[in-house]
């Protein structure tokens, strides 16, 4: 289906940004590759759109063709206790539902994802995590469409690049997601709780297994804390979710965080961090910002504020504009920089403007 000046707004979770000069909706694969090819053919801007919920829209929206994904299909392609079950999903399902389906069906391995809004295709791309899992865990295969190469190609998950919150796919525009093969464990028990606020709410250690409806549910209650399950009514899912990811410093750039700190807050204070093997060191993006003096709610009323809930949740109060947004977002980021001397990298997709 094909429409003209179509306002993207209400395709996004933030509900922000102008029309499109064009918008083409596919229902299947074979449609999605051809509406990519066509626009590629007539050398057209394109911008491939799914659940919205990792996307800004500038308010001058978009000109050129945009094409909304609304493909289906949940395909087990083989299953048993030993390897588990391999299942193919087409990008365009509903991530949480496919998540729901899992645990209902006993398939282990992605029930912390639990609540995520968006589709499918959207998850490789920027290897969505939550609670201790990440989709980088269980993605065996990515079917996609090389622009380049103008072929369909299957990557193996090794061929994937996938990293904290990134892949081979973000940032660039070659590939387009098709489907998402999943290699998930059989069982009524979930994956061993890596998260240790998850732990707490279960009432179990961390490591523990539970039953899959039980990490579901658990997961699903510590994101409604924090605003972090959609709902039309709370302005605090008015939001990309957490709109910076955790930064990860060198050794060098982590002493003058410390000494920066401890002038500002005192010799005492900790500072939340996960060391890696690569002499570097996750950060919490929410600590930065609380301690640089943005707290939750800060902004209100304006149009733009964080989340009364969570202040790694950039928030629409109705009626902001794109930007709203990015000028709110940039205070944030500016801030924690002088505070701390970390800059702070968005994890939605800006199209048409920057911070």
């Amino acid at each position: 289906m094909e429409q003209t000046d179509v306002p993207l707004a209400d395709l996004t979770t933030m509900r922000v940004g102008g029309p499109a000069a064009r918008l083409v909706t596919v229902s299947t694969t074979d449609e999605l590759v051809d509406a990519v090819r066509e626009v590629d053919e007539a050398e057209e801007p394109l911008l491939v759109v799914a659940g919205g919920s990792n996307l800004v829209i500038a308010d001058g929206g978009f000109e050129g063709t945009v094409v909304l994904v609304r493909t289906s299909g949940v395909r087990v392609e083989s299953a048993d206790l030993c390897g588990g079950v391999d299942v193919r999903v087409a990008a365009g399902e509903v991530w949480d539902e496919f998540v729901a389906r899992s645990v209902a069906e006993g398939w282990a391995g992605i029930e912390a994802l639990s609540g995520i809004p968006g589709l499918v295709g959207a998850t490789p791309i920027q290897n969505v995590g939550a609670y201790g899992q990440e989709v980088a865990q269980t993605i065996a295969r990515v079917r996609v469409w090389d622009r380049q190469a103008e072929a369909v190609r299957t990557l193996a998950n090794a061929d994937c690049a996938f990293t904290y919150r990134h892949s081979l796919f973000k940032g660039s525009e070659r590939y387009v997601v098709l489907e998402v093969a999943f290699q998930l464990e059989l069982a009524d028990v979930s994956r061993p709780i890596g998260y240790a606020a998850l732990a707490g709410g279960l009432g179990v250690e961390l490591g523990t297994r539970v039953p899959l409806g039980e990490a579901r549910d658990a997961v699903l209650a510590q994101r409604r804390q924090r605003g972090m399950v959609l709902d039309a009514d709370d302005h605090d899912t008015w939001s990309c979710g957490s709109f910076f990811t955790n930064p990860i410093v060198p050794e060098s750039l982590l002493a003058d965080v410390t000494a920066r700190a401890r002038a500002r807050l005192g010799d005492d204070v900790t500072i939340p961090q996960w060391p890696d093997a690569d002499a570097h060191t996750k950060l919490s993006a929410a600590w930065l910002i609380d301690n640089a003096g943005f707290h939750k709610g800060h902004g209100l009323p304006g149009p733009v504020a964080l989340s009364t809930k969570h202040t790694l949740a950039v928030t629409n109060r109705g009626g902001a504009t794109a930007a709203d947004v990015a000028t709110f977002a940039r205070g944030i980021r500016d801030g924690v920089r002088d505070a701390f001397g970390v800059t702070l990298v968005n994890e939605p997709v800006l199209v048409g403007h920057r911070l």
